[in-house]
């Protein structure tokens, strides 16, 4: 028979802690909220775990959880592992979406959530996906790797990262008793190939000859990959470009950080033939479509691996960030354009006294004369 009953629970309104016996505590705060509380000792250890509102659980229900959580002790078990098993235990699908949902607000745009969502639809899902994240065993996430671990390095590691990130916010919330062994799966499967991390780049003498052909026709895309070769910008952000970020007055083209990868604002100036390209989309505008470069949807801008077919269309082996780094290269062999002048027009961090220079736009008219001899480059006849 317990010390308290059900009117002093009721009852009770200054603040500390009354014990029922075995543990079993109501806890009264200094704002009349009252709370259960039991404690347990075992091997010279002592956890105290909370049982819920006095509001909402009666006396009787907070001695018989305080019993549950007792047994469980005595029988080696975790309190909290084993109530979690109660609520029942998510499944893969079911705890990804919660990272994805904490991870969130976190991120600078919708791309890096959509590259989560697509790896593990692809690549998870169909092997883990229902099943519960307290059964996922070693076994199981080397096998789903294995199948793209050779063929698709890349992109096995960074499915590898986010089961990885998924099995561990499992655990620490209680619904694994272990951590996911990641490092001993990786040590279980064959060595990757050697890559060097380079973008496969078209080496500069030969943009000329391949902004002339993109020319024998008009697309979107054909637009856009020339767009981006004129401003030596990445392709998500031409791709994402809209018309409220277009100056034609003052010939600029302001991207906003939310778009940059170094979440810092870009100014690129915008030569004549990037005008003209600017223009020809405003002739083709759709309506009232906020993108300069459409994708087949109206209001949806070209899909990431758009400008990757068309170069595959054209017999090209390589890629269109690759022209950022030709862009480069051109620069530092055949031009006297000094090389922070270079490295502020492809946004990358720069040291402080430059990047201080560039915020106060000092760069902006050298960057204006690079990017104007890069066009009369790649455009010349």
């Amino acid at each position: 028979m317990g010390k308290l009953s059900a009117t002093a629970v009721k009852s009770a309104s200054r603040p500390g802690r009354l014990g029922d016996g075995d543990g079993l505590f109501l806890i009264v705060q200094r704002g009349g909220t009252k709370s259960w509380m039991c404690r347990v000792q075992k091997n010279g250890n002592r956890r105290d775990f909370g049982l819920g509102s006095a509001s909402k659980v009666s006396l009787a229900l907070a001695r018989e959880r305080a019993r549950e959580i007792r047994t469980w002790v005595e029988m080696g078990l975790d309190p909290i592992f084993e109530r979690r098993k109660a609520e029942g235990i998510p499944t893969f699908k079911e705890a990804a979406a919660k990272v994805l949902a904490a991870h969130r607000k976190t991120w600078r745009n919708e791309k890096h959530e959509g590259q989560w969502i697509r790896t593990l639809e692809t690549y998870v899902f169909p092997h883990i996906g229902n099943v519960q994240v307290s059964e996922i065993t070693g076994p199981m996430i080397r096998n789903l790797l294995a199948e793209i671990w050779l063929s698709k390095p890349e992109t096995a590691r960074r499915v590898r990262q986010r089961i990885g990130a998924v099995l561990d916010w499992a655990y620490a919330s209680g619904f694994r008793e272990t951590e996911a062994p990641m490092r001993a799966i990786s040590k279980g499967l064959p060595r990757q190939p050697k890559n060097d991390g380079h973008f496969a780049a078209m080496p500069y003498v030969k943009v000329p000859a391949f902004v002339r052909k993109l020319h024998e026709r008009e697309s979107f895309s054909r637009f856009a990959l020339e767009f981006a070769i004129l401003t030596a910008t990445r392709s998500g952000e031409v791709r994402g470009a809209t018309w409220d970020e277009i100056d034609l007055e003052e010939k600029l083209w302001t991207i906003p950080k939310e778009r940059m990868k170094a979440n810092r604002e870009h100014v690129v100036p915008l030569t004549d033939a990037a005008i003209r390209i600017v223009r020809r989309c405003a002739e083709l505008r759709l309506g009232d479509c906020a993108l300069l470069f459409p994708g087949i949807k109206r209001h949806q801008p070209l899909s990431d691996m758009t400008l990757t077919k068309l170069l595959r269309e054209m017999k090209e082996p390589y890629t269109a960030h690759g022209f950022r780094s030709a862009f480069r290269d051109w620069a530092s062999e055949e031009t006297e354009h000094q090389g922070e002048i270079a490295e502020a027009a492809l946004a990358h961090v720069v040291k402080d006294k430059t990047e201080a220079a560039y915020r106060r736009g000092n760069l902006l008219n050298k960057r204006r004369t690079l990017m104007q001899d890069w066009a009369d480059y790649c455009t010349a006849t």
